[in-house]
């Protein structure tokens, strides 16, 4: 979401409609993953003392959950920052300085959706809709349908994810090991091992599928043609009037 990350179509258009639905007077908050290059003291970014303090275990190894707030600037919509040293402080997003992807980015998005999920129930907030931008968000509607089937707490929440043209990311190896761990199988990700791949996996979860860029390259056009998902087209939310 932009300004907390660079400017491009998906960060925009987040932080357009985001702020559209909370003028018109709607509870909207934003998650997204507090990756080290967003800084903390330029955006007043604070720890959540008591949402803070869980642990999410992957593949056996109990990570800790750091959860910090913002408001965006000028702004009282909330955004929640989800954190963990080990996976996030690098200041990089999805490579490393020679240009190679991290080697676990896969469980990185596996961190990040279930520490979106356990700090959305912990806030006691039930959303009416959960609208996906980006391929690390992929796993949300696969987790609440597969790891989190018995629990209700979002049982009448529709999905929606914006589908966008961004970079295709090469996933470990290990994510199958990570997702089984998890009772999460036959996915086609943990053959093709793609952030593409995870995406077009997702579009069998959700309840609407919207392209979130007017032209998609040519797999996930294809992707998006395909799906049996209902499907709404581009709508430029960069032309949104908002007032500031």
């Amino acid at each position: 979401m932009f300004p907390y990350q660079e400017e491009s179509m998906m960060a925009e258009t987040v932080n357009k409609m985001a702020l559209k639905m909370h003028q018109e007077g709607n509870d909207v908050r934003v998650f997204m993953p507090r990756f080290g290059a967003i800084s903390e003291r330029k955006f007043q970014l604070h720890e959540v003392i008591r949402l803070s303090g869980m642990n999410i275990i992957i593949n056996d190894l109990d990570q800790p959950l750091i959860i910090k707030v913002a408001s965006l600037p000028g702004e009282r919509l909330q955004v929640y920052f989800i954190d963990n040293e080990e996976y996030f402080k690098r200041k990089s997003y999805y490579k490393d300085e020679e240009g190679n992807f991290h080697e676990d980015n896969g469980e990185r998005a596996v961190f990040f959706v279930r520490g979106v999920i356990e700090t959305i129930k912990k806030l006691n907030w039930v959303p009416d809709v959960i609208h996906l931008n980006g391929w690390m968000s992929a796993l949300v509607p696969i987790y609440l349908k597969t790891y989190y089937k018995n629990d209700y707490y979002f049982k009448d929440t529709k999905i929606v994810s914006s589908i966008y043209n961004e970079e295709n990311i090469t996933l470990e190896p290990t994510l199958g090991e990570v997702l089984k761990f998890d009772k999460v199988e036959g996915l086609s990700v943990t053959e093709k091992l793609t952030s593409d791949a995870l995406v077009v996996d997702s579009m069998a979860f959700v309840d609407v599928v919207v392209k979130g860029d007017e032209f998609l390259m040519d797999e996930m056009d294809n992707a998006y043609q395909a799906t049996n998902t209902e499907k709404a087209d581009f709508i430029d939310a960069t032309s949104i009037n908002t007032v500031y």
